[in-house]
């Protein structure tokens, strides 16, 4: 017996993707068997729930193809493959073991099956049109550019220390259970982002994204200590506004960073060390902030974000932290966002119950074109965090997600560790799960304060540097580099990643080539509402092409060392439609391919 689906083509599926509830999908299962035909059915399941699996009954139209139509009628996530029944046997068809898209496969045996996606939504999100076609660059504060003019770092913490030169690497000084003893800053502050907003400009930025601000003990601040005040070491509270303000003047958006999971072990909510003048929860069980936390053993022990006891983890249930974060009309979310600010990124999503984002959406909902993200790392339409399956993109809660999984794509591609089809397939995959919006408008990135830098993930390597680059800046996606990427800063994991930006030796040539494309892209919204498709070349390239009411790109990247000529039976253009794959092949076809290289060609047909 041979079974043919492929989830990605529409003579399989349609529509591609994923769809509001009722939406009427077509299936279309191709049977070719000798023996006698007793049914063909597509099972289909709501997440969870497995006891009322339906099994669709399938007919015959032509040529042993049998089809079907489903309308879910709950958001969330559906699961299906296919069952064909003869006189001898039973045949099961679903996806290849990984949970990818495309083509599947068969099973003997039921429980051997590997199952399909289907996403399915509640209602279609809407994002602005500055973070749909914006280009974000992400700052971590202390570590980007001092804004005082005699260089002096403001309000030093006490048991901290700060670097003799600018240039130093970061380290940690840790005890013997690894716990950080004095915390280092080289004392970048608010004045300084506002003093280098004419180069952020010139370098195509119009996003800032901004590790935490508010008032904490270490140098990253996901520690927080008063949700409601600029830390001193980054200047004032006049200081945020004035940038707030320069960076609206010069025509950006400003993202913060939310941390509502945990607090800092010496907070004015915890205050362990009692620096505060109000009376924290691990001071008395009277304190007005001890029911958000959960004590095992009062004071000493208590739950902890991954048991690192410096970070008290927030009862998220608690409807006095809620009302305090987003509930009330004085909240954390309002009194800020009211002071300027245009999103909002969410730490640690995976920690905030689903009620908990979208308690914090409803609070930004009130005002005018702001944006949520949350920190997911992985595929977020299928997330699973502490057994629930997590609904971030169904609706009312996340528009967009750190895309760690693109990231993770674009540096194995380019080290050799995934195959262009591979790639490809993992790639359609997003697209696949992804509402249209998420695929379309995912906050992406090729590094981040948690990851070690692209150059050195690359081994130094600058023509895949530049590939990686040009590839953030092509690809489906809003955009964001992260600070020093593009004056080729190196550095492993955290510190090392972590180093001031090196303003007197920064890269001027690497600069200039992130400029072209960030200044490419903001020179073509229109790829933001195209259609796109990815394809590959044999086992050395990979490419994906974009249309919209007679315009075209076409981006072509040899991933290998080598020169290749293109030849005919290199194309897998499965995805894009025939004309646009024939105009693709005789564009190209015969041409060499430089070895880590990309071309670019714009109204190809």
């Amino acid at each position: 017996m041979q079974l043919t689906y492929d989830s990605f083509l529409p003579q399989f599926k349609t529509p591609l993707g994923a769809v509001l509830q009722n939406t009427t999908l077509h299936f279309t299962l191709n049977v070719q068997t000798p023996g006698l035909l007793k049914t063909v059915a597509l099972c289909i399941a709501h997440d969870g729930q497995w006891d009322a699996e339906q099994a669709l009954p399938m007919t015959a139209t032509s040529d042993g193809d049998y089809t079907v139509t489903f309308a879910p009628a709950q958001a969330g996530l559906y699961f299906y493959y296919f069952r064909v029944q003869t006189t001898h046997d039973t045949t099961f068809y679903g996806c290849v073991d990984g949970g990818y898209g495309g083509e599947g496969e068969q099973y003997a045996r039921r429980e051997q099956v590997q199952m399909y996606q289907l996403t399915v939504m509640q209602a279609k999100e809407t994002l602005p049109q500055w973070y749909r076609e914006g280009v974000a660059y992400q700052i971590f504060v202390d570590r980007f550019y001092n804004g005082n003019p005699d260089g002096h770092v403001n309000a030093p913490k006490p048991n901290s220390f700060i670097y003799g030169r600018m240039t130093d690497t970061p380290m940690y000084i840790r005890n013997q259970h690894q716990e950080i003893l004095r915390w280092d800053f080289f004392g970048g502050n608010l004045r300084g982002i506002e003093a280098k907003l004419p180069y952020l400009k010139k370098l195509g930025v119009t996003v800032l994204y901004l590790t935490p601000i508010f008032q904490a003990t270490s140098n990253h601040r996901y520690d927080t200590g008063d949700f409601l005040k600029i830390d001193p070491v980054l200047g004032e509270l006049s200081d945020f506004d004035h940038l707030v303000t320069a960076i609206h003047d010069a025509g950006m958006h400003l993202i913060l960073d939310g941390v509502f999971n945990h607090v800092g072990v010496d907070s004015r909510y915890f205050n362990r060390s009692g620096h505060y003048d109000t009376v924290g929860a691990a001071q008395a069980r009277t304190s007005p902030y001890y029911p958000w936390f959960t004590f095992i053993n009062y004071p000493t022990e208590y739950d902890s974000w991954w048991g690192i006891t410096d970070l008290p983890t927030v009862d998220k249930e608690n409807q006095a932290y809620r009302d305090f974060i987003f509930g009330q009309p004085s909240s954390v979310i309002n009194y800020w966002t009211e002071r300027g600010v245009d999103g909002w990124r969410l730490d640690v999503a995976d920690e905030l119950p689903d009620d908990f984002i979208m308690g914090i959406r409803h609070a930004l909902d009130q005002f005018d074109d702001k944006v949520l993200i949350g920190e997911v790392w992985e595929d977020a339409s299928h997330k699973l965090a502490y057994g629930q399956r997590r609904h971030y993109l169904e609706g009312g809660g996340l528009q967009a997600v750190m895309n760690y999984p693109l990231r993770r794509l674009i540096i194995h591609v380019l080290t050799g560790t995934l195959a262009p089809v591979d790639w490809w397939r993992e790639l359609m995959t997003l697209k696949e799960n992804y509402p249209q919006t998420t695929f379309r408008y995912n906050f992406n990135n090729i590094g981040s304060h948690d990851t070690p830098r692209i150059l050195t993930m690359l081994q130094e390597d600058m023509s895949r540097l530049q590939l990686a680059v040009s590839m953030l800046l092509t690809l489906p996606g809003v955009p964001c580099l992260y600070y020093g990427d593009e004056a080729k800063m190196t550095g492993g994991k955290d510190p090392d990643n972590r180093a001031f930006y090196p303003w007197a030796s920064a890269d001027q040539a690497q600069i200039h080539y992130v400029q072209k494309w960030t200044h490419w892209r903001q020179n073509h919204p229109w790829l933001n509402t195209a259609a796109m498709a990815p394809f590959y070349l044999a086992d050395y390239g990979i490419g994906y092409v974009y249309w919209q009411d007679g315009q075209t790109v076409l981006v072509v990247i040899n991933v290998t060392n080598m020169n290749h000529v293109i030849a005919a039976a290199d194309w897998h253009l499965a995805v894009v439609p025939p004309e646009l794959a024939s105009a693709v092949q005789q564009r190209l076809n015969g041409q060499t391919l430089s070895g880590t290289q990309i071309q670019l060609i714009e109204n190809f047909t």
